[in-house]
């Protein structure tokens, strides 16, 4: 469950980011996880209040936004919205496709006092 990796990984920025930036307490981290991250998300929400247990994020509310995964098509020239990897273009059927979004797992904002 690489989740939970990923989820200490986040407490470690909260921490860098508590220090550097003079803050306390963490009330609500956004995060943005792509529909390509291969990331789990109810594994994620779980691992986040086990993680944060005891720390500066203790009881602070996960909100997690999924942006569509985006793909340009060579063929079409055209920006098309895709489900998963190797779809093929929904406009000519062509598998020529250079994934442009939807590979994100990053922090987009944070809560704090």
């Amino acid at each position: 469950m690489h989740e939970m990796a990923l989820c200490e990984s986040i407490l470690g920025i909260l921490k860098d980011q508590a220090e550097s930036q003079a803050f306390s307490r963490v009330d609500r981290v956004c995060l943005e996880v792509g529909l390509l991250s291969g990331v789990e998300t109810e594994a994620l929400r779980f691992g986040f209040d086990v993680v944060m247990r005891g720390s500066l994020a203790e009881g602070a509310r996960l909100e997690i936004v999924s942006p569509p995964a985006l793909a340009w098509c060579m063929p079409c020239a055209e920006q098309v919205e895709i489900k998963q990897r190797f779809d093929p273009c929904p406009t000519c059927g062509s598998h020529q496709l250079q994934v442009t979004s939807g590979e994100e797992l990053r922090i987009k904002e944070l809560e704090v006092s």
